[in-house]
């Protein structure tokens, strides 16, 4: 029942937004930060006096606002955690967000750290992140949310995703040459999301860029593109569940499969702390680095 529900609501949305991409009228939680607050408990205020601004300020650190109407309705439709006074840990509460971060390489190294990390990990919808990679400044955003902070992201994540089903199917990490000081990460979504009882989503493929800061080398912005439209997206979980003739026909077919490989973790090697203009000891240096 509440998928019909879900799936009015969104048609009607989809009528009334299409040709605007920013909805940006009031700031409200979105899909991630709904999660991320209903795991956190944390308090929120607003400020009225800052309307203008079209932000919300969670406990001074996230900033979240909507990109679109449809978001805003389905995040209506989150899974909240049952109350029935059964703790159930959380995996992302054992993460260490203040790990000391990961040292500046160049950005193909980076790019292999990642690519070995995300495959093993599927971070992307497990928010099994790894801190060390991340800047304190880092934001994230897509077509439909942005929020700041890479616990709020992680435990967005975990929230909004079936754990159960959920995939991130890393195809490549690699140094994007067309856009500056960019790692670009292409990979494949499937799975479920955990909105009313589990919508499914039809496999497709994502691009994530990662921009990492030229002076720290730790990533200060995540922005994931999608290669099918957002209504294809919002109608394959709806309409397509309903009609499945619909997708391949009206709407994109489903991703194809993941080839499996093996990633492998680059060898890091520091720069001797002794290395600076003292010939001796880059000649010494130079060895560490063979």
């Amino acid at each position: 029942m509440i998928n019909h529900i879900v799936f009015l609501c969104l048609i009607g949305l989809l009528l009334f937004s299409q040709g605007s991409d920013a909805f940006q009228s009031t700031p409200k939680n979105g899909l991630l930060e709904r999660a991320a607050d209903s795991n956190q408990q944390r308090s929120t205020s607003l400020n009225s006096s800052n309307n203008n601004n079209n932000k919300m300020e969670d406990s001074g650190s996230a900033v979240e606002e909507y990109k679109n109407a449809a978001t805003q309705i389905l995040s209506n439709f989150m899974e909240k955690p049952s109350d029935n006074g059964v703790s159930v840990p959380n995996p992302i509460d054992s993460i260490d967000f203040d790990a000391p971060k990961f040292p500046k390489v160049d950005l193909d190294t980076l790019a292999q750290a990642l690519d070995y990390e995300l495959y093993n990990k599927e971070w992307f919808v497990t928010g099994n992140v790894n801190p060390i990679y991340f800047s304190e400044d880092f934001e994230f955003q897509d077509p439909d949310v942005k929020l700041s902070g890479i616990e709020d992201y992680a435990r967005g994540v975990y929230k909004l995703f079936d754990q159960e089903t959920a995939r991130a199917e890393i195809i490549s990490t690699v140094r994007n040459d067309a856009m500056p000081n960019t790692i670009t990460c292409t990979w494949r979504l499937s799975g479920k999301v955990s909105i009313g009882p589990g919508l499914t989503i039809k496999p497709y493929i994502c691009y994530t860029d990662f921009t990492v800061d030229e002076e720290t080398g730790l990533i200060v912005q995540q922005e994931d593109r999608f290669d099918i439209p957002g209504y294809d997206i919002l109608l394959s979980a709806t309409l397509g569940q309903l009609f499945p003739p619909l997708i391949g026909t009206l709407l994109a077919a489903p991703a194809p499969p993941v080839e499996p490989r093996q990633p492998r973790m680059p060898s890091i090697k520091r720069a001797l702390p002794s290395i600076g203009e003292n010939p001796i000891a880059k000649w010494i240096g130079s060895f560490a680095k063979q």
